[in-house]
């Protein structure tokens, strides 16, 4: 697997053989190769920042080894009183577990939502309290803070201090692996995107997230899409349909959903 450690001991043995080269062989050696090495450099930063799955600033689950076919499923961004409701609703009627990961400001809007997920036994995880645009942005202590917002949003509402940090967006960073670090949080991604919040075809939708079924997946929804709700109940229906069952995130992964 490709880390950002790895990648800077490759670049810099590529850049530091090519002026050993260049020294001993009294070669000239183009700008252009440097160039090269350079964008390549800057597309592996990208890469690394934008695909969660990569774990390439830090470790983060996305996913379980395992041949028991078993699924986490989650849901970012709520809770939303538009939503939310609607999707506890579904959850309770199918007897099925879930992952709340909550934007702080929204919980601490909605502590009777909040207070409702935690009731029905499904897992409350960190979404950051702002879930700024610019959040990827912050500088270590910022996005700490931030986090530990949307921390004390849930522990107000619940009593419980969250573990488990989904960053906005799901892009990493050095900032963040510094602040995840420091707030002692176990980071979680996903390795089925559904593409729900762009979703225009509930069947579509739906195809796509059973395509990519997996032993041990995790999938990312968000309690703030009607198409969501609407697709849920055959969602689950088609997914126990396979075989698999439906556990909550914190014994898929085994790790405490709290502090």
């Amino acid at each position: 697997m490709l880390t950002q450690r790895r990648l800077n001991i490759i670049t810099f043995l590529l850049v530091a053989g090519l002026l050993l080269y260049s020294y001993l062989g009294q070669v000239y050696i183009g700008w252009w190769w440097y160039l090269i090495i350079l964008l390549a450099y800057s597309g592996g930063l990208v890469y690394g920042a934008m695909r969660i799955t990569a774990g390439f600033f830090l470790p983060v689950t996305c996913n379980v080894p395992t041949k028991e076919k078993v699924i986490a499923i989650t849901f970012d961004d709520g809770p939303l009183p538009q939503y939310t409701p609607a999707v506890l609703d579904i959850l309770e009627e199918a007897q099925v577990p879930a992952a709340f990961f909550c934007i702080g400001k929204h919980a601490a809007a909605n502590t009777s939502l909040l207070q409702r997920i935690h009731a029905a036994g499904h897992v409350i995880g960190n979404h950051s309290f702002t879930h700024h645009f610019w959040f990827d942005l912050f500088a270590a202590p910022k996005m700490l803070l931030d986090m530990q917002a949307a921390d004390q949003a849930v522990e107000a509402a619940t009593g419980l201090r969250p573990r488990l940090f989904r960053p906005p967006y799901g892009v990493t960073n050095p900032n963040l692996a510094k602040a995840i670090r420091r707030g002692q949080y176990v980071p979680v991604g996903w390795n089925i995107r559904s593409l729900d919040t762009v979703a225009t075809d509930k069947n579509a939708l739906l195809q796509r997230i059973l395509n990519r079924l997996q032993p041990g997946s995790i999938l990312l929804l968000h309690d703030t899409c009607a198409i969501t709700v609407e697709l849920l109940p055959e969602l689950i229906t088609q997914i126990q349909a396979r075989g698999y069952t439906i556990e909550r995130l914190d014994k898929l992964i085994n790790t405490p959903s709290y502090a």
